[in-house]
């Protein structure tokens, strides 16, 4: 069952909004002897937000950027994607955070330029309600809850004022490791799946939290804890979706990856966005696959996201 096909769709405001921290981003090419980055953007939320933008959804972030150059290009981007931004403070006091990405034999890595960033000092107080209320889906993340006690705070209010208007709540753990302790991040995001209406979590992220690492156990585990409807990514193996009633293995997708950077965002943003357009659990899951592994073809988080026509087409060609 789809946990957001009884809502209303307002005209006014995005039927999915996206609640973290914006960022910009230089991705290492591997030209130049590595010295070479391009420089585009990234945040796990933003991500997703402009991923079901480019699916046709109606989708807005929620968060706050300094009042810099980096945070008017993420603006501009948004602008650009057709994103709603309403919901992002200008904070003078702070700065837009950026992150590096490197590649190497064992996949990408990451090095984040975040500490007293603009998102980590998003107060409860400073959450757009009524975009929250009006709303079909309020999105979040494991990283969403880890940026500071502040940004926690205002998370929790956010899924306490969604869940209060009948708005659905999508979660996915995005656990990383050098933003809190594991003790910590156990606790929240179990506490944040238990809230969660559809539950985005990845293998590796559960295997660490739970200590589980068949993925069927993974998918029960969190239905246990309330999730309504679970999609667990499992990388290059394709993903699990699931709800109370059926189960399907979502083969992965063929592709020529070269930065996996985001892929489990656009997965996401795609599942969503299609539960909301209508699709059954697993037709949304074999969309949202294809998506994420065409968006490993290309560098960086964003930029390779696919429209929706390119990944029909390459649905049609998998068909054929």
């Amino acid at each position: 069952m789809d946990p957001t096909e009884h809502l209303p769709t307002p005209a006014a405001t995005p039927d999915i909004v996206a609640l973290g921290e914006a960022m910009v981003e230089f991705n290492q090419t591997g030209e130049g002897d590595g010295q070479l980055y391009l420089q585009g953007y990234g945040g796990d939320t933003s991500n997703f937000a402009i991923a079901a933008a480019r699916q046709g959804a109606s989708a807005g972030c929620i968060g706050a950027l300094g009042d810099d150059a980096n945070g008017r290009a993420l603006r501009t981007l948004w602008d650009r994607e057709g994103v709603d931004h309403r919901g992002v403070r200008r904070d003078a006091r702070a700065y837009t955070a950026i992150y590096f990405v490197t590649h190497g034999e064992h996949g990408h890595e990451f090095s984040f330029f975040r500490q007293g960033s603009a998102a980590s000092r998003l107060r409860a107080a400073d959450l757009p309600r009524e975009l929250i209320t009006s709303a079909r889906v309020l999105h979040l993340s494991g990283i969403t809850l880890a940026l500071s006690d502040a940004a926690c705070d205002s998370a929790f209010a956010a899924i306490d004022q969604a869940r209060g208007a009948g708005v659905a709540v999508s979660f996915d753990t995005n656990l990383r490791r050098k933003l809190w302790p594991l003790p910590r991040a156990r606790a929240l995001i179990r506490e944040a799946i238990a809230a969660s209406d559809i539950c985005l979590p990845s293998l590796e992220d559960m295997v660490a939290l739970t200590g589980i690492d068949d993925a069927d156990a993974l998918v029960d585990h969190c239905l246990q804890l309330g999730a309504r409807c679970v999609a667990l990514k499992l990388g290059a193996a394709g993903a699990l979706v699931a709800d109370a009633g059926q189960r399907h293995r979502i083969m992965p997708f063929p592709c020529r990856a070269v930065d996996a950077t985001g892929a489990g965002d656009t997965f996401g943003g795609c599942f969503v966005a299609r539960q909301l357009a209508g699709d059954d659990l697993l037709a949304a899951g074999r969309y949202a696959a294809a998506a994420a592994a065409l968006s490993t073809q290309g560098f960086g988080a964003v930029a390779p996201i696919p429209t929706a026509d390119a990944v029909r087409r390459a649905l049609a060609s998998q068909a054929t």
